[in-house]
């Protein structure tokens, strides 16, 4: 009796020494065993949470069409790491997609298990009974001198009547979607756990310019309770076109890229827009900081501060500046040509259209001025 007993309480022993503590991707069953024998280590609260961190690692940290898909990828997402590992990649990847989630945080999310295998609740906080959806659009992030620089697109789940859902500590996966004559160029996933959500930050920046016709996109929000997927689609949004991202030439990438700077040249190469660097100049001259703007440049032609802020024969004069477009015309090997429309007003009272030509170069604090080539103007 005595040696049953012993052989048991070993085989327990050595049963509990085999649970793992990292994540085993090697197949989904090892994987799932994995998750399952980390899980049943933490205490209850930090179980809700694991399961959470999980969830959110399947919605937003991996790219994949389907569930079994998205189970595969995060088994390999997480091969090796332990539950702190995965809480930290949790972490990073919510607030990169702007999701209101924290591990530190209390639990949230309703109850989530990503293998889909537990028995229901006894009510399930992501079963919400809507019948539409509706989408409203506000313009963002508006800037004096190039407009709106981004786009709010927030959707609510309606009843039967029209009028808003209340409900709370669900974890709804929300989908935006944008198109351009059929194309779809951006897709963003949040996660609606009320219906105060504040929607999806579309910034223009991230639209690629070559891609949108006509300066209108079409946008499709989906949004996934347990039991139905509801979506919508609100057509001829427009956007503002200073504020969309210029096309670049794969090649000029290249060429822009650090470490294929040649040893021993004195230019650095530069990761980002040169006509950012015109906007600023030109935001700069607008609120009359003629000192910001100078800094913006490196041109010898404009001379010291003094000269360039001269009232008489400098932009000292200019009282506003209206821009009315700004385009990256080139980008390569160190240099840049940005072309901008925009009207002048001087502190007289005077109005001048100016097509003007920007020379740029690339150096250790990002793109300057080096030159300014009036292409056309006319008094208004």
């Amino acid at each position: 009796m005595k040696r049953f007993l012993i052989l048991t309480i070993i085989s327990a022993l050595l049963f509990i020494g085999c649970k793992k503590d990292a994540v085993d991707g090697s197949s989904t069953m090892a994987f799932q065993e994995s998750i399952n024998d980390m899980t049943s280590s933490l205490p209850t609260i930090k179980q809700i949470k694991f399961n959470e961190a999980l969830y959110i690692l399947k919605t937003f940290g991996v790219e994949a069409d389907g569930d079994i898909a998205e189970l595969k990828a995060l088994a390999k997402l997480l091969e090796g790491k332990k539950v702190p590992e995965i809480f930290a990649l949790a972490d990073e990847v919510a607030k990169k997609n702007g999701v209101n989630w924290a591990s530190n945080a209390p639990p949230s999310l309703g109850e989530m298990n990503i293998f889909q295998n537990i028995s229901p609740s006894e009510k399930d906080p992501n079963d919400i009974v809507a019948s539409s959806l509706q989408i409203t659009t506000k313009q963002a992030s508006v800037d004096s001198l190039v407009g709106a620089q981004a786009m709010m697109v927030v959707p609510r789940l309606l009843d039967a009547s029209g009028n808003e859902i209340e409900f709370e500590n669900a974890a709804l996966e929300t989908i935006l979607e944008v198109f351009s004559q059929g194309e779809k160029i951006l897709t963003a996933k949040n996660l609606m756990q009320n219906n105060n959500f504040k929607g999806f930050y579309l910034k223009y920046a991230s639209l690629p310019k070559d891609k949108i016709i006509d300066d209108i996109i079409d946008l499709k929000v989906i949004v996934k309770t347990s039991k139905k997927t509801l979506q919508m689609t609100k057509m001829g949004v427009s956007v503002n076109p200073n504020a969309l991202m210029d096309s670049v030439n794969p090649d000029e990438l290249a060429v822009n890229t650090p470490e294929e700077t040649a040893p021993g040249t004195d230019s650095p190469k530069v990761i980002g827009d040169p006509k950012n660097t015109v906007i600023s100049f030109l935001s700069s001259l607008n609120g009359q900081n003629l000192k910001a703007a100078y800094n913006q440049a490196d041109n010898p032609n404009w001379g010291s501060y003094e000269s360039f802020a001269n009232p008489t024969s400098g932009f000292g004069a200019v009282k506003s500046v209206n821009v009315n477009s700004i385009n990256t015309k080139s980008n390569s090997n160190n240099t840049a040509s940005v072309n901008a429309t925009y009207t002048v007003t001087d502190k007289s009272g005077n109005a001048t259209d100016l097509d003007v030509s920007y020379g740029l170069k690339a150096t250790e604090t990002g793109w300057k001025i080096t030159s300014y080539r009036i292409n056309s103007s006319q008094k208004k």
